[in-house]
């Protein structure tokens, strides 16, 4: 097996009460999971450690309460998972959005107590998405404390069940990240709050292809420009992305485009995808040595330091 050295920033996990509460709407990848494939997984990729992460559809679907219990339900077994494998697991915090005193209460437990590394927002709930003012207290208190955000794509409201036989992972995942970086960037959230530190998954969605759209919108509706006043590319540019899911040339070959490598992380989706899958096709892309080894780990480790002991 190839040497522990790798960082999994997009690796779920999922707490007894979560599968307990959310059963009927879990993937059987999430409802079979267990720490020792997690390790087993990670060992045969070369995975040292990976932050890890809630999966769709999050912990809050309507209730209040239960996104308050599950999300520091979570966040305890997260932690837990951390204590009883030492150096193995890190933690990206759930918090249960849209209740704004809820997520605030959350994201001091898991920074302040639990040290996790981060927070896991996901791109949209139920009708807006990250951008939207209603989040800005959490926005602001994300950046005061200089917060690492994974962002996790679901489906919207708007966009479920369309195409019959087809489930919204397929197509609905990748557009709705794009749908929340580009709320993020023309609501001025981008802009704003300079000091959150983004990491996109699946590469940034469908972002790489529509990034001449984005580029343009500014001009088009001269109300945006002034959200993003070194542009559209500098702003995307700022951010980083995660290989989950987009392994394959295709999509590695617009995202290199995008952005610089210094702006790529190794994240595998686990359970719903294997480590070793990433190792074969990162390395047949083409990348150099160098470049492997900063995706691999030393990208995380700018964000993530204490993982560098």
């Amino acid at each position: 097996m190839p040497t522990p050295h790798r960082i999994d920033v997009h690796h779920h996990i999922v707490s007894p009460g979560f599968v307990a509460e959310l059963e009927s709407l879990l993937q059987p990848p999430t409802l079979n999971w267990t720490p020792e494939r997690s390790i087993e997984d990670m060992d045969r990729a070369g995975v040292a450690t990976a932050i890890t992460s809630v999966t769709t559809p999050g912990v809050w679907i309507g209730d209040h309460e239960q996104g308050r219990r599950l999300a520091r339900e979570s966040n305890d077994y997260a932690a837990k998972l951390a204590a009883d494998y030492p150096g193995r697991f890190g933690i990206f915090a759930a918090v249960p959005l849209p209740h704004i005193e809820a997520s605030l209460r959350e994201i001091e437990y898991g920074l302040d107590v639990l040290k996790a590394d981060g927070i896991a927002l996901f791109t949209s709930y139920r009708d807006k998405w990250l951008g939207d003012p209603a989040f800005e207290p959490v926005m602001a208190e994300l950046n005061r404390r200089k917060a690492v955000v994974f962002v996790h794509p679901e489906a919207p409201l708007c966009c479920r069940g369309l195409l019959p036989g087809v489930h919204e992972h397929v197509l609905e995942y990748g557009f709705d990240t794009t749908r929340a970086i580009t709320r993020i960037l023309f609501s001025g959230t981008a802009l704003r709050y300079r000091d959150i530190r983004w990491i996109f998954s699946h590469g940034g969605g469908t972002t790489p292809f529509l990034a001449e759209r984005l580029v343009r919108a500014p001009g088009i509706n001269k109300s945006l420009a002034q959200y993003v006043p070194d542009g559209v590319m500098a702003e995307l540019q700022r951010f980083h992305y995660d290989v989950a899911q987009i392994a394959h040339p295709m999509a590695l070959s617009a995202l290199i485009r995008l952005v610089p490598i210094s702006q790529i992380l190794w994240g595998t989706d686990f359970p719903f995808r294997l480590g070793t899958e990433y190792v074969k096709g990162l390395s047949e892309f083409g990348f150099s040595a160098e470049d492997l080894r900063r995706i691999d780990r030393e990208n995380a480790l700018r964000l993530l330091p204490k993982w560098s002991l």
